[in-house]
């Protein structure tokens, strides 16, 4: 059976092991982030839908990993993140979360105007500008985060072996 690894896998370094002080302060800055959206009244779930939706866009598997057991944790079901990819086709996401989606969106793929524009107008429909910078600051931080996962190829293992 295969690991996975390929040659220029295994060449490949953990930046986050490598420079540990730089990865310290990301993870500062996560803390300081999860914070900044509590205090503005943002539910754990959304956040996680913020991280999940950034993920995937950016796929980043490690992340997803992460972040799928994250949402469990906090409450998600299984069916609203089986479906999240999607979310403009359901109707299982509240208007809060699919403007926090939209926002993270147009943060992950800053190029295009057009959606900076509707997410915004959309947030603004929804969100105080606490929380419209919460949710900012969540989607660049996962931002991050995925770099950090994807250039180290860090390794997502099954469940019996994580």
């Amino acid at each position: 059976m295969s690991t996975g690894t390929t040659q220029s896998t295994a060449r490949r370094i953990f930046i986050d092991k490598q420079s540990p002080k730089a990865y310290h302060a990301l993870l500062q800055t996560s803390e300081a982030v999860r914070a900044t959206a509590t205090e503005a009244g943002l539910d754990r779930t959304l956040v996680e839908l913020v991280n999940l939706r950034v993920s995937q866009i950016n796929r980043c598997a490690f992340c997803l990993d992460v972040h799928t057991r994250a949402a469990l944790r906090a409450g998600d079901t299984t069916q609203r993140l089986g479906v999240l990819a999607a979310w403009r086709d359901t109707e299982v996401f509240s208007p809060e979360e699919r403007a926090a989606l939209a926002l993270a969106e147009a943060v992950t793929a800053p190029s295009d105007a057009t959606a900076q524009e509707y997410a915004y107008e959309a947030a603004r429909a929804v969100f105080s500008d606490d929380q419209i910078s919460a949710v900012i600051w969540a989607a660049i931080t996962i931002n991050a985060f995925n770099r950090v996962s994807i250039m180290s190829k860090h390794p997502v293992r099954a469940a019996s072996e994580a």
